[in-house]
């Protein structure tokens, strides 16, 4: 499972490095919330210090694994690495 901190890592990567892709333009307008917020984590702009904070990023997470075709959270490192997954 991936953890949590990398789990921030990986949403606020594609937010900030794909958020004028095509092919995310619905998972990013539907993660409006989740994937910045992931962004804040990993940048240390806030911290994860309740149960909603830690909600909306593993929801949207598990959407992303969802968006993907990924069946299981296998542990992943990057971003890069879950795309590399689905080719």
């Amino acid at each position: 499972m991936t953890e949590f901190d990398t789990r921030c890592k990986i949403l606020g990567d594609l937010w900030l490095n794909y958020r004028g892709d095509e092919g995310f333009e619905g998972f990013i307008e539907y993660n409006d919330l989740g994937l910045p917020l992931a962004y804040m984590l990993d940048a240390k702009i806030v911290k994860p210090d309740n149960e909603l904070c830690t909600g909306f990023i593993n929801e949207t997470f598990e959407l992303l694994l969802a968006a993907l075709d990924l069946e299981e959270d296998h542990g992943f490192d990057s971003l890069d690495e879950m795309l590399n997954s689905i080719e």
